[in-house]
């Protein structure tokens, strides 16, 4: 009697491993299934090109201290990545719909070939009409992912204003010491200086033009990739894909704890013969 009980307790903790093992195997499939989906197309095709264009646009904030309106620079950016299996037909939706915003592609790339072909498309859309532009483009194939970051550069604009000034305040001193006489190789060395200055006002005047009011816009970072949409896994499908797991699983950890106590028991015999010998070692 005594040996059955013990072969049920041995057997129920048996039983209750098995379907720890298909419970937990159960479990990971669902939690597999849903990484490997978020991270369908989840590479951010602009954060790899650089040198596009940047848009900023401008928020007037009342100051508590005095009643002028202090202009606020920022950069706002909103990334949408979508899958379709009606790539021209989206294609055509999504410039038809920047149109109609009075939107501007400044960037675009196509990729690929038919039945595996990309697109990404940098959208400047007047700050206005950014968040209904966002919400539309949204309803264009099936969303895989959506972003929207926005950073404050009025301290950046400050710094290239006063940047400028300095500058500046320099060319004007060095075209002062051109009208004074001096050595011929000082002149040259001061014409250098003055081209140097010069240059460096112009490339902050390109950087500064993209602050003026007429060049204001927000991004839309927007990528298509074609591919009809994965049909979801079925639960009989799951099922049986975690019992051929669990048995598969089960049937090597049962082999590996059947032999790992046989070991175990060969050595506890050993160490008694062992015993043996030497209790009648000693007795001689």
């Amino acid at each position: 009697m005594k040996l059955k009980q013990r072969f049920w307790k041995i057997a129920r903790w048996f039983i209750v491993l098995f379907f720890f093992m298909f419970i937990c195997r159960l479990i990971y499939g669902y939690v597999a299934t849903d990484i490997i989906a978020s991270s369908d197309n989840a590479g951010d095709f602009f954060s790899s090109v650089e040198n596009l264009r940047k848009n900023y646009a401008s928020e007037n904030n009342v100051s508590r201290q005095a009643s002028f309106a202090a202009s606020q620079k920022y950069e706002k950016t909103a990334t949408v990545r979508t899958k379709t299996s009606q790539f021209e037909k989206d294609l055509n939706e999504i410039k038809n719909k920047t149109k109609s915003f009075d939107g501007i592609i400044q960037y675009e790339q196509n990729t690929g070939n038919k039945g595996n072909r990309e697109i990404h498309l940098l959208i400047g859309v007047n700050p206005e009409k950014f968040d209904s532009f966002y919400l539309k483009v949204q309803n264009i194939g099936r969303i895989n992912s959506t972003e929207i970051t926005k950073i404050d550069k009025t301290n950046e604009y400050r710094e290239l204003n006063a940047k400028k000034a300095s500058l500046e305040k320099t060319l004007l001193s060095l075209n002062e010491l051109r009208s004074r006489s001096g050595v011929i190789s000082d002149y040259v060395s001061l014409h250098d200086k003055i081209l140097e200055i010069e240059t460096k006002l112009q490339e902050l005047g390109v950087e500064l033009g993209n602050f003026d009011a007429e060049n204001e816009f927000c991004s839309i970072r927007f990528s298509l990739f074609e591919g009809a949409p994965k049909k979801g896994i079925s639960f009989l499908s799951r099922l049986k894909t975690t019992t051929e797991w669990t048995i598969r699983y089960y049937a090597i950890l049962a082999v590996s704890l059947v032999c790992i106590s046989l070991s175990v028991f060969i050595i506890l015999l050993i160490i008694d013969k062992l015993k043996i010998l030497s209790t009648l070692t000693k007795t001689s």
